[in-house]
């Protein structure tokens, strides 16, 4: 089965709206439940502004989704599978930093 260009187009899409430590930051917060901007905000240390057009990147890729309460917005993650790709991010940061033991050990 073939994968065609859009679906890679897709997918570096996803990957590019993960792309950023605060928006990465927001992700892990947004995996224990639904959080509000203001929330989100003080996770992240930067203004609302700026969190505000992280969110639009990921709420565009389909990562997150929002509902409004009030003058509050609240998101959560569109599919909390997404916390998956930590993991394996994880363990391929493992595997380097065995690599780089290992290079710096035989220099040595």
């Amino acid at each position: 089965m073939s994968t065609s260009k859009l679906e890679y187009e897709m997918k570096a899409k996803i990957i590019k709206a993960l792309a950023h430590p605060s928006r990465l930051m927001m992700v892990d917060a947004l995996s224990e439940g639904e959080k509000c901007v203001c929330e989100l905000t003080e996770l992240v240390g930067a203004d609302i502004s700026t969190v505000s057009k992280h969110l639009s990147v990921m709420k565009n890729a389909g990562i997150v989704e929002d509902r409004k309460a009030g003058l509050q917005v609240f998101y959560r993650l569109r599919v909390p599978c997404i916390i998956k790709f930590f993991g394996c991010i994880e363990a391929v940061m493992r595997e380097e930093a065995k690599t780089k033991e290992q290079i710096i050990s035989s220099v040595g």
